[in-house]
């Protein structure tokens, strides 16, 4: 809350009130020289003689209000209009069995690509270090092995999503188990179009539409060919970014023996069609980029932060009320207008000397 007054100088006016005050004062302690008082004492005083300064008691309180309301006394509030722009983004995570290569790091210990991948995608959405987060953006997630699922709608909801992926996991059924790029890119594509069926407030505040797509391997499985997904997502302008995650060549497998059930690491050989993804990310207008641990992810995804930015912008003003002429609700009680307690302490003077302190001449 701020306060001030518009015309602070006429404060000074309550001033004229001492030297009223001071008199009134005086002329209730003036005396006179008697012999003896028995006489005036034996009248005694009623309780009319006993409050009669609420007259010019009442008067005075009305002058004072008037010259303050004249000040214009102001109480004003802070209020801020936040105008964003945000983007639409779907996030595209493979999860089949190569994804659980040991061979990035989460906080000093090796972790598999995937939880690298749900640390860094997180702290994209969420904020964190050198990712500003992407607060004013719908933001969803598509997962795929051998098909793709649709695992949260595109949402502001940025906790939810993040939960979602959290408990995303790498396939472990070889039924299930495959690359299904181009599938994954068109569930994508179909979620980001279905922004222009639901409410035309949020799809007016979406300036593109941007797909995130992030995978370990080829394309193997699916129905759709990602180069025609790629084609489709040119056409309705959505531009895709696409990051392939580990090295190339051999990697670290964790592998549980069949019979006994312990865990070893193995080395497996892993390939990613970088021409593919390269492909996808020109066609549509976007960028291809390459992860081979936990630090080159976190500075793709910061430059893909900081090539696709929402435009935020943020007003301040002040809210005052006019005490002179407005009502103020403090807690349960309104109190009124000055002008109005002014007009009604002068009222209630002009009516009391009328009635009750009425002085006959």
């Amino acid at each position: 809350m701020i306060f001030q007054t518009a015309n602070t100088w006429f404060l000074l006016l309550l001033l004229l009130l001492v030297p009223a005050v001071w008199m009134f004062v005086a002329r209730r302690s003036r005396s006179i020289t008697f012999s003896s008082v028995a006489a005036a004492s034996a009248t005694g005083a009623t309780w009319k003689t006993k409050t009669r300064w609420v007259l010019p008691t009442l008067r005075l309180l009305a002058i004072g209000l008037l010259i303050i309301s004249i000040a214009r006394p102001q109480l004003g509030r802070k209020v801020t209009t936040v105008d964003s722009e945000g983007i639409a983004i779907e996030l595209v995570v493979d999860r089949s069995g190569s994804m659980q290569a040991m061979d990035f790091e989460v906080d000093g210990q090796p972790v598999d690509r995937l939880t690298a991948v749900k640390d860094v995608a997180g702290k994209f959405v969420h904020g964190e270090g050198t990712l500003p987060g992407r607060f004013a953006d719908l933001v969803g997630l598509v997962t795929f092995a051998g098909h793709a699922d649709g695992v949260s709608p595109l949402t502001l909801d940025h906790t939810y999503l993040t939960s979602r992926l959290r408990q995303t996991d790498i396939v472990k059924d070889q039924s299930e188990d495959g690359t299904a790029i181009g599938d994954a890119v068109s569930l994508a594509l179909e979620k980001l179009q279905s922004l222009d069926g639901r409410n035309q407030e949020k799809v007016d505040l979406v300036k593109s539409k941007v797909v995130i797509l992030l995978t370990d391997g080829e394309n193997n499985a699916g129905v759709v060919d990602p180069l025609q997904a790629a084609e489709l997502a040119s056409t309705l302008g959505v531009k895709i970014y696409t990051i392939g995650v580990g090295t190339t060549g051999r990697a670290p497998v964790p592998v549980t023996h069949p019979l006994t059930g312990r865990k070893s690491i193995q080395w497996a050989e892993v390939n990613i069609d970088e021409a593919t993804l390269q492909k996808i990310a020109d066609t549509t207008g976007g960028k291809y980029f390459r992860a081979t641990n936990t630090q080159s992810l976190r500075e793709i995804y910061a430059e893909i932060d900081a090539l696709e930015k929402s435009r935020v912008e943020e007003q301040h003003y002040v809210d005052y009320r006019e005490l002179a002429i407005e009502p103020l609700a403090a807690g349960f009680v309104t109190v009124p207008p000055l002008v109005l307690l002014a007009l009604l302490a002068l009222g209630l003077q002009c009516i009391l000397a009328a009635t009750i302190y009425r002085q006959v001449p």
